[in-house]
């Protein structure tokens, strides 16, 4: 699902927001989301999951064109972890294939 899905999704279900208004909407979350990541707070939503920041460690690496070595530095990169709710639901969905256990 696209940003612009989940939009047209939402306006649907709630009838008394019209296109413009639901975008607004969700940009609003998705910056105050990427706002609160980018100052290093964690974000839980009950039932569905947390972000937060994990670091990465610097670290050696190659060139794949030279082969020389090249350090990478240290990144802090967004992280998600799915609640249990969430890895519930995900798991009904799928359906299971008799095949794939014998």
């Amino acid at each position: 699902m696209t940003r612009s899905d989940l939009v047209a999704h939402l306006a649907e279900r709630f009838s008394q927001l019209n296109q413009r208004d639901t975008e607004f909407a969700v940009k609003t979350i998705l910056d105050a989301m990427s706002d609160a990541l980018s100052k290093g707070h964690r974000i839980e939503i009950r039932g569905f999951g947390s972000f937060s920041i994990n670091r990465r460690p610097p670290r050696m690496g190659r060139n794949p064109r030279s082969g020389a070595q090249v350090l990478i530095p240290e990144k802090l990169v967004p992280h998600f972890k799915p609640g249990k709710a969430l890895r519930e639901a995900v798991d009904a969905q799928l359906p299971v294939d008799d095949k794939a256990e014998a």
